[in-house]
């Protein structure tokens, strides 16, 4: 007796439908990117006002001067655009390339001749920027905050709980963090070395840093700052504490910056009608000082709008930063939001006479190509984090990237959400 079998029997099994899974993804965080565009057109309206009259008696052409800083704000915009889109955990793939890059580039400002196709150019006295045949200069330091953001917010990720550890934490920080600062620090640009310092240090303190640790090398580097100081730069310190000992000479720039805010009142004296942005009567108008000819120009009000919209990109950055999809996001977002409201926060404090000169621009608005692109890159990698942060609450997924303890200075623990699955 024969079986027939059904040709059921013969069939393939059905498969499964294949699953793919997918990041949540919303709209970015439109409160950082209005700060910053606001804050970029004050900044081309700022430079215009600031050195219209000094271009034109220079080449007769009011937007000599304003015209370039247009041109790089574009391009840092297209940047930062471009970077809202990509994944920012790609960056944890090149994280260790751009910070070679970022130290050999530093290497080349102080090693490399005048003559040369790659040459360094020095500034004010000090070899901060190089050259790369017919094209424009470029600020190393610049792209060097970013590279060791990137790759301070991947190492710090990775290591976990060993972050705590004197060897396998405060140690290897050191290591990381020590030639960047010291090729700033040779330059010589204290400014920027502070904010890369301090920058380096909120990602360490945040990642779970070992707090005795923390001060003793926060206490070390003071001693070593205090030591390693130069002669211009005692000089500043002595015009910082009386400026009014040497008007004309060492305190002549935090005089001038403190009679430009005097003259600004609470509504200032009008766009174009400042009265020391000529130059002479304030050097640097255009870059370290400009937030004095903000105050002379706009007065008391314009002077809140620029720290309002700061506290609004340090807020939004925060915030994202909390909400953060992982450790390497959090971390990151961290980095790149106290990195800019440090830097803006110490170029106002000299104009306002609350720190001492040490010559680093206001982000977005003073004038400069390099420090405006890279900006606006960090702002977008910023962007690209806030699209996938999570509600209120803690990070999910976090514990792949780290461990944790429940004493000590840490990111708040994992807390996991479902990934919603597609067919």
């Amino acid at each position: 007796m024969s079986v027939v079998r059904p040709l059921q029997a013969f069939a393939r099994p059905a498969t499964k439908p294949k699953t793919t899974l997918r990041r949540e993804q919303h709209q970015p965080d439109y409160s950082i990117l209005v700060a910053v565009v606001a804050l970029a057109a004050i900044g081309i309206l700022m430079v215009y006002s600031s050195s219209a009259m000094r271009a034109y008696l220079r080449s007769d052409d009011t937007l000599a001067i304003v015209g370039p800083q247009i041109q790089w704000a574009g391009l840092g915009i297209v940047a930062m655009l471009l970077t809202m889109r990509i994944d920012y955990r790609y960056l944890r793939l090149v994280s260790i390339p751009l910070f070679a890059a970022a130290v050999i580039l530093l290497g080349l400002v102080l090693f490399m001749s005048d003559g040369g196709a790659i040459r360094s150019v020095s500034v004010g006295g000090s070899a901060r920027w190089l050259q790369i045949g017919p094209l424009p200069a470029v600020h190393p330091a610049e792209f060097a905050k970013l590279a060791m953001v990137i790759y301070l917010a991947h190492w710090t990720a990775k290591r976990g709980t060993l972050i705590s550890g004197f060897w396998s934490g405060t140690v290897a920080f050191l290591i990381i963090v020590a030639p960047v600062v010291a090729l700033v620090l040779k330059e010589p640009d204290l400014g920027t070395t502070t904010v890369i310092a301090l920058t380096a240090f909120t990602i360490f303190f945040v990642a779970g840093a070992n707090l005795a640790h923390f001060a003793a090398m926060g206490g070390a580097a003071l001693l070593v700052v205090l030591v390693g100081l130069q002669g211009y730069q005692v000089a500043r310190l002595q015009a910082w504490l009386n400026p009014w000992s040497d008007p004309l000479g060492k305190g002549f720039h935090t005089i001038q910056g403190l009679l430009a805010l005097a003259l600004g009142g609470v509504l200032g004296a009008g766009l174009g009608e400042s009265r020391l942005a000529g130059g002479l009567f304030l050097p640097n108008a255009s870059n370290d000082y400009i937030f004095a000819i903000i105050g002379e120009e706009f007065g008391l009000v314009g002077g809140v709008v620029i720290v309002g919209l700061f506290v609004v990109l340090a807020y939004a950055g925060i915030r994202t930063a909390l909400r953060a999809p992982d450790t390497f996001g959090a971390l990151l977002a961290t980095g790149i939001t106290a990195w800019l409201t440090i830097q803006a926060f110490i170029n106002i404090g000299v104009v306002v006479g609350l720190l001492p000169v040490t010559g680093i621009t206001l982000p977005f608005i003073s004038l400069g190509g390099s420090s405006l692109i890279i900006s606006f890159t960090a702002v977008g990698i910023l962007l690209s984090i806030s699209r996938e942060t999570v509600e209120r609450g803690s990070w999910n997924d976090a514990a792949a990237d780290r461990g944790r303890r429940d004493r000590g200075t840490h990111l708040p623990g994992p807390r996991r959400r479902p990934i919603p699955q597609r067919s």
